[in-house]
């Protein structure tokens, strides 16, 4: 009898009812929430499902974080495809996979996109300033602020390359939400700053851009930028090899696995990974709480700044620029061009915006890139 109750008692205290803390509770139910919004509103589902999926596990079962035999017997499975986050592996064939997806064809038809696509990245340096005001050194404040640009790869390169891996995790997750809810956060700012007669503004046709052109934008850029900021190679190399193997016709089968089956995967393990960093013990704290913060205001002062741009070059241009196009700025690609449409759309159903607001996120995303290299320069690191 004595040992039929010691194994119905040894049973049950291996589930993991005994060791849920009221954070682990709180951090599954947020996990919850953002499968709720990846399932039933869309809110990029291909992020935010592995990444809600890695915090619900990481917070029923803290040891698959955990290297195998540390502690006695880790799960690790999710551990060693985070050091692949580390490493910053993952963010590169991110990029890789976005430069096979993406057309860069409304960028070079409207080279003034660039100029949009900088403006956007003015969150970054608010969120950089702030985090320096609430206590954190200047690589912590650095890795926080890319956060700003919406883009969760360079977010991951950047903090692990300034040696922040304590917060990298934090940081992929506020940046891949913010990336998600995209389609929340944005159009309110957008309809206030700008007026109903300029939403409906509609903007010329794009020229058609030579495949010539095509293929030599990404090698021209490649070269520019890795010139002046070598440290930005990993990430604006492989986004212009992935739009080379697009561009030159003569790799099809590199460009489709680079867009499909390898991204499909990358994504996979990244999002897990990220989403499994969120242990309660980890996530919930002040810092995090201050990241996730900053972070909302670097995305909101990014998304305005890049609108209110739009607005001085539709000023300049006579009418000729819709300032709905600046918000794309931000790198989410290809949701921030399409809320731009969508926004538009609804102040008029016959505007056809997005091609124009692909130029400006196209330059978001070279942006924060490059922003990335400029904080890895200043702090001598390589």
């Amino acid at each position: 009898m004595d040992y039929i109750l010691n194994t119905l008692s040894n049973l049950i205290h291996q589930t993991a009812f005994f060791n849920l803390t009221i954070g682990n509770v709180a951090m599954i139910m947020v996990a919850c929430f953002f499968l709720y919004l990846a399932i039933r509103h869309e809110f990029e589902p291909l992020l935010l499902v592995p990444i809600a999926f890695g915090m619900l596990l990481v917070n029923i079962y803290p040891d698959i974080m955990k290297p195998f035999g540390e502690g006695g017997e880790g799960g690790g499975l999710l551990y060693y495809f985070y050091i692949l986050d580390e490493w910053a592996i993952l963010p590169s064939l991110i990029f890789m996979g976005v430069g096979a997806m993406t057309d860069f064809g409304p960028l070079i038809a409207n080279p003034k996109s660039f100029l949009l696509g900088a403006s956007a990245q003015f969150g970054i340096f608010v969120a950089y300033f702030g985090a320096i005001f609430l206590g954190f050194n200047d690589k912590a404040a650095a890795a926080i602020s890319i956060i700003g640009g919406a883009d969760g790869p360079t977010s991951i390169f950047l903090a692990g390359k300034l040696g922040q891996t304590a917060l990298l995790g934090p940081i992929a997750v506020a940046a891949y939400s913010y990336m998600s809810l995209v389609p929340i956060i944005q159009p309110p700012i957008m309809k206030l700053l700008t007026t109903e007669k300029e939403r409906k503004i509609k903007m010329a046709q794009l020229r058609p851009v030579s495949k010539l052109e095509k293929i030599l934008f990404p090698i021209i850029v490649t070269i520019i930028v890795c010139l002046l900021l070598p440290t930005t190679a990993p990430l604006v190399g492989m986004l212009m090899l992935g739009n080379l193997f697009r561009e030159s016709g003569v790799v099809r089968q590199l460009q489709e696995t680079a867009s499909n089956a390898l991204m499909y995967i990358v994504v996979i393990i990244l999002g897990t990974s990220v989403g499994a960093t969120t242990s309660a013990e980890a996530f919930l704290n002040k810092e995090t709480i201050f990241i996730v913060i900053l972070g909302l205001i670097a995305f909101a002062f990014g998304t305005a700044a890049g609108v209110l741009f739009g607005k001085l070059m539709c000023v300049l241009t006579h009418g000729g620029v819709n300032p709905l196009i600046g918000s794309a700025g931000v790198s989410a690609v290809p949701m921030a061009a399409r809320v731009s449409q969508k926004v538009g759309a609804e102040a008029d159903p016959s505007n056809f915006l997005l091609m124009h607001a692909m130029g400006p996120n196209v330059a978001g995303v070279i942006g924060t890139a490059v922003a990335a290299g400029t904080f890895m320069a200043v702090f001598g690191v390589f």
